[in-house]
C-alpha cells in the first residue's frame, strides 16, 4: 500500500526555521519522483520542490529559490524540505506526493498524496 506521510508543521514566527519530513511505504522511491505543494487558504495548490531520487534532479521553485531546499535519505525513505527565513507568506497547509512520469509544477502529474502538514508563520 503505497503511503506518504508528512510531518514537521507548526506555527513559528517569522525567520524562523522549519523542516517537514515526507515518510514514503509501500513503493521504491529511487523510481519516482516527490514533490511538495503547498496550498494557503483560498488559494490553488502550488509545487515548491521536487526531486528525483535516482539519478538526482532537484527543482525549486524560482519564488522560494534560495531558502527553500529539498533532499532525502534514502535508507529512511524520506524526503525532506528545508525551509529556513520563513515568512508569513509561506502559510499554508504543505503536501507531498508522488509522481511516476516527471517533476511538474502541476499538481494533475502527481498520483499519490499525504494528507498534508499545517505551517504557519505568524508574529
Amino acid at each position: 500500500q503505497v503511503q506518504l506521510v508528512e510531518s514537521g508543521g507548526g506555527l513559528v514566527q517569522p525567520g524562523e526555521s522549519l523542516t517537514l519530513s515526507c515518510a514514503t511505504s509501500g513503493f521504491t522511491l529511487e523510481y519516482y519522483r516527490i514533490g511538495w505543494f503547498r496550498q494557503a487558504p483560498g488559494k490553488e495548490r502550488e509545487g515548491v520542490a521536487c526531486m528525483k531520487i535516482m539519478p538526482q534532479d532537484l527543482f525549486v521553485r524560482t519564488s522560494v529559490q534560495g531558502r527553500f531546499s529539498i533532499s532525502s535519505d534514502q535508507r529512511k525513505n524520506i524526503v525532506y524540505l528545508q525551509m529556513p527565513g520563513l515568512k508569513p507568506q509561506d502559510t499554508g497547509v504543505y503536501f507531498c506526493a508522488r509522481s511516476a512520469i516527471a517533476c511538474s509544477w502541476s499538481p494533475d502529474r502527481y498520483t499519490d498524496w499525504g494528507q498534508g502538514t499545517q505551517v504557519t508563520i505568524s508574529s
